[in-house]
């Protein structure tokens, strides 16, 4: 029997490469990895015109989706990527913030409200050093670059939050440099960053203090996650378990590759340092896949994802992901 062509979009991350490079290959399927480096638009395409038939995809969009009964696809618990925030909150220190307390009251840039970035931002902000959400002001546009971050396909907020949308001809680092905004939150930092020097990182030790938020919580921040459009499913079954077990087979290759420190593997000069800190605090496997390893992480996302009334209740982590069944 042929194999069942199947499309997949994902940023070419090293934990993908060998299933990119076809070293891995999934069972009864013939993969046309699409490698498209800017996660936004591979949701843009995938939430709104279904163009893929799998793709790494936002955590937050999918979850919503699911929530509210829109969503056109079933998950796999594979983790694409994954980021601690802390170091991702830049405040403009002329505005007299020297504490996350002090963000209260303020004007806060965000790309995008209902981004999974800054959900995680929030939740921890709001569980770690009480900031209260709702005395911000938040104000939506891009970081570096004027108009908007995307067009998502998330559902419509389920309360109204106190939020406006940028001048559209001025970026959040054009407004934080200007002083008519007094921080952002994002997934990268301004531009202006380079040349004021007023512009700041809310944590400047983000190193230590991220450190210190995964062995309190275990909480390691899950941005995407990968989609499977739903009708590909019902059609084939078999699909969820073959492409979740060859993406799971590609991170173990790729993770036992990076170990092998004879010639470094990234342009990462204190790499040899960075294995052992990775070994002493996450046990040796930093990403791992799966519901269960990831149960903090994930609980965490679906609370705040509550608490921020992006969705109406608390979902089991269960009925996020779709049944893989395992050969092994």
């Amino acid at each position: 029997m042929a194999n069942l062509p199947l499309t997949f979009a994902c940023g070419l991350y090293d934990r993908v490469l060998p299933l990119y490079s076809g070293e891995i290959k999934p069972a009864g399927i013939d993969l046309n990895f699409i490698a498209i480096n800017s996660p936004r638009d591979i949701f843009d395409r995938m939430g709104g015109g279904q163009e893929f038939d799998a793709s790494e995809f936002s955590s937050s969009e999918l979850i919503s989706g699911l929530s509210a009964g829109s969503s056109k696809f079933v998950a796999l618990p594979f983790f694409p990527s994954r980021v601690f925030r802390h170091s991702m909150v830049t405040i403009n220190k002329r505005s007299g913030i020297k504490t996350p307390k002090d963000l209260e009251g303020k004007r806060i840039g965000v790309p995008l409200y209902t981004q999974t970035a800054g959900i995680f931002i929030r939740g921890m902000l709001q569980h770690d050093y009480g900031v209260d959400l709702s005395k911000i002001h938040w104000v939506q546009g891009a970081l570096n670059h004027i108009g908007t971050h995307g067009h998502p396909s998330a559902p419509p907020m389920l309360k109204p939050v106190d939020i406006e949308l940028a001048d559209p001809r001025k970026s959040l680092s054009d407004l934080i440099d200007k002083g008519e905004i007094d921080a952002i939150m994002a997934t990268g930092l301004p531009a202006a960053m380079k040349r004021n020097p007023d512009i700041v990182r809310l944590f400047p030790n983000y190193h230590e203090v991220e450190r210190d938020y995964y062995k309190r919580t275990g909480i390691f921040p899950i941005m995407h996650l990968v989609a499977l459009r739903r009708d590909v499913h019902e059609k084939h079954p078999f699909v969820a378990t073959s492409l979740y077990e060859a993406l799971v087979k590609s991170r173990q290759r790729a993770l036992a590759m990076m170990s092998e420190t004879g010639a470094l593997r990234y342009m990462l000069p204190w790499m040899t340092a960075e294995l052992d800190e990775i070994n002493e605090v996450f046990g040796g496997d930093p990403w791992p896949d799966g519901i269960e390893a990831n149960r903090k992480t994930l609980e965490a996302l679906v609370t705040y994802l509550y608490e921020q009334n992006l969705i109406a209740k608390p979902m089991p982590i269960e009925d996020i992901f779709v049944r893989t069944f395992h050969s092994h």
